[in-house]
């Protein structure tokens, strides 16, 4: 008969394998009524710790054998949770789940107490020898088999060990779960932790260099501001203490306030101070202090602020209407270099004799196989840079003919500088508008408006302004430029140049930095004019420049309509004459005799002259706003054909931007000797 296991708690080994103690009873740490209870309860145990019950298997024979298991599991743990603590649950569950029977080696492991021991129960002929760990000393054996010294060894069945392998599996998907979850919330640590980086001013922590003389700080002013906030509100009290006739403090806020004043200047910076400014920003606080103590009432000082605050604003617009002005006035003035370098070529032409004067290639004139390129302008240094730039980047400058078109001013000048200085293979040839004896007043318009009473009054006089901030807008509609009659020749080219079948038309404010024969190869689709659109999301759309209140202008013309540029143009001229676009420019001026389709300039005619009949270039072929935009794309700088300093910011004036000067002054030959005896250089 195969011997019979059991459980037994005990404080001593005895051969009976019954609970007893090396002490007399009656000096037992255990309680009794403990003893009884694990005694009957040790069965469960067991079965609770294998998940078998082998005892009395005959009685529940008649029962499904997985009822029996369910139902005696289920009573064993609702026992055992009502008479254990849950400590020896935890040690009996996790023991008998990993581990098999018990043992002493798992008592001592959770610290419970040396006395409590486990001890196998055989009802055959049991030894007294201690009991050791079967499972580590022997090898396993298959569920059933016995070992060779008889008695029969648990060993896990195959579902229990699937089990077990499936536990290992959880957890170590658990562990690869938590590990992912750590490496992401590393990641969103840092992601937050950049983000809360790009919020610092990078602006001034670029400017950091350790071989500057000053290193520039978020706060650099913050010295500069406190004095001047200390400033006004001294001069708030100044006011209330004479008001109510505190003469002493008074005096004291005056003499704090000159000495602040002094030591202020004209700083920005606290690098600018004296270092006499903090003593005198101590000396300020404590009169401040003073004052505020005697004469501080809140609708007093509320009032005085906003009297300043209303002050401030008004001297804020004065000065911008004194800005425009003088912007205006330096755009429409000539720098001295520039006049005394027309002066000197101007003199130097008429001393030289006729047969001197005449540039050579006359025949490439009216060839229209060649690039023709139409440039009028009074200025010589600008017109140079125009055709410098053009010839040097010319893959073939033979090819090249450049017309220019000046006043009588400097038409010894223009052909003077060209004559010593010469484009190269390219051929160049210089007129005089004054001599075009068809240009007149019943052949154009504009020349007749600039002869009558009205327009006179309205060009020249405009009111007599007595400021300069009132005489600021007139003083935009005065500029020479618009009554010029070489800013309105740009309309009459099939006239000017009747033989040629294309003509790239060039303002002189503009640099060439690519090859541009290629515009002569652009389709034009039947249009007479290429030019870039300047239209943007609501800019530089027909209502712009057009006044759409006018029932013709309305009737004819979409306010949505994109704007374009001069500057860079190319013309059909067979075009140009079969649509007569001179004729329509002229019908679009004989009505806005009065000002009232426009104000002034030609791009507004342009638009309506050419409406319909523009084909829009690449934008890469002109690149505008060098003469008023800061923040023009550098790229698109670099990558343009042509660069346009539209503006009053000319590259030649003292007002120009000067980022964008070099773009211009590469072209400018600053050591020949007409400029160096004018003073004009970099």
């Amino acid at each position: 008969m195969a011997p019979k296991r059991g459980i037994s708690f005990s404080r001593s080994r005895s051969s009976s394998g019954k609970l007893s103690s090396s002490s007399s009873s009656s000096s037992s740490h255990f309680p009794v009524l403990a003893f009884v209870i694990l005694c009957v309860m040790a069965p469960m145990i067991f079965f609770l710790g294998r998940g078998l019950y082998a005892a009395d298997q005959d009685d529940f024979s008649a029962v499904p054998s997985n009822q029996v298991v369910t139902w005696r599991g289920w009573q064993a743990l609702q026992n055992l949770k009502s008479f254990f603590p849950k400590e020896v649950l935890d040690v009996i569950v996790s023991s008998t789940n990993d581990t098999g029977p018990l043992s002493l080696d798992n008592f001592r492991k959770n610290n419970m107490s040396a006395s409590w021991r486990v001890v196998e129960l055989e009802t055959s002929n049991a030894t007294n020898e201690p009991k050791t760990d079967d499972r580590q000393e022997k090898p396993k054996l298959k569920d059933g088999k016995s070992s060779a010294d008889g008695r029969t060894r648990w060993i896990d069945s195959p579902t229990q060990q699937a089990r077990r392998q499936l536990i290992g599996k959880r957890r170590e998907r658990r562990a690869a779960e938590l590990v992912k979850l750590n490496d992401e919330l590393i990641a969103k640590l840092e992601n937050s932790a950049i983000e809360r980086s790009k919020s610092v001013e990078s602006a001034v922590l670029g400017k950091y260099s350790i071989w500057r003389k000053e290193v520039e700080y978020e706060n650099a002013d913050s010295t500069v501001r406190l004095m001047r906030d200390q400033n006004i509100m001294a001069r708030v009290y100044l006011s209330i203490a004479k008001m109510k006739n505190k003469l002493e403090l008074f005096q004291e806020l005056q003499t704090r306030l000159k000495e602040s004043k002094r030591a202020l200047g004209d700083a920005t910076s606290d690098a600018d101070l004296n270092r006499s400014a903090h003593e005198k920003i101590k000396a300020m606080g404590q009169v401040l202090s003073k004052a505020r103590e005697q004469l501080y009432d809140c609708k007093l000082v509320s009032g005085k602020l906003r009297a300043m605050l209303q002050t401030a604003d008004e001297h804020v617009r004065s000065f911008k209407k004194q800005s425009t002005f003088l912007s205006q006035l330096a755009a429409k003035t000539i720098p001295n270099g520039i006049h005394c370098l027309s002066m000197r070529l101007t003199i130097d032409y008429y001393l030289l004799p006729p047969e001197k004067r005449k540039f050579p290639g006359s025949e490439n004139l009216e060839d229209p196989s060649l690039y023709h390129y139409a440039l009028f302008s009074d200025n010589v240094l600008a017109a140079s840079v125009v055709v410098n730039s053009t010839i040097t980047n010319a893959k073939d400058p033979s090819k090249h003919v450049f017309h220019l078109v000046t006043d009588k001013l400097n038409f010894g000048a223009m052909n003077m500088w060209f004559l010593l200085n010469p484009p190269g293979k390219a051929t160049i040839h210089v007129e005089n508008v004054d001599e075009f004896k068809w240009l007149n007043s019943s052949y154009c318009p504009v020349l007749r408006q600039l002869e009558s009473a009205t327009m006179r009054e309205y060009y020249f006089k405009a009111g007599h302004p007595n400021t300069l901030s009132s005489g600021a807008s007139n003083l935009k509609y005065r500029n020479p430029k618009y009554l010029s009659m070489l800013n309105h020749l740009r309309f009459y080219l099939p006239q000017v140049y009747p033989k040629l079948d294309k003509i790239l038309f060039l303002d002189d404010d503009i640099v060439v930095q690519k090859d541009l024969t290629g515009l002569w190869a652009v389709n034009l689709q039947g249009k007479v004019n290429g030019a870039v659109e300047t239209c943007g999301a609501s800019f530089h759309r027909f209502d712009k420049y057009l006044n759409f209140s006018n029932p013709h202008i309305a009737r004819n013309f979409d306010p949505n309509a994109c704007g374009w540029a001069y500057g860079m143009n190319i013309f059909d001229l067979k075009e140009w004459k079969k649509k007569d676009i001179t004729g329509i420019y002229h019908k679009w001026q004989n009505m806005n005799e009065d000002r009232v389709l426009w104000k002034l300039g030609t791009l507004p005619p342009g638009l309506m002259t050419f409406y319909g009949l523009t084909h829009p270039l690449n934008k890469s072929w002109h690149v505008l706003g060098l003469g008023y935009n800061p923040s023009v794309d550098r790229s698109e700088i670099d990558s343009a054909a042509v660069v346009h300093y539209n503006g009053n910011m000319k590259p030649w004036l003292e007002i120009a931007m000067t980022k964008y000067r070099s773009y211009w002054s590469k072209y400018v030959k600053y050591d020949h000797p007409y400029l160096r005896n004018c003073k004009l250089h970099e």
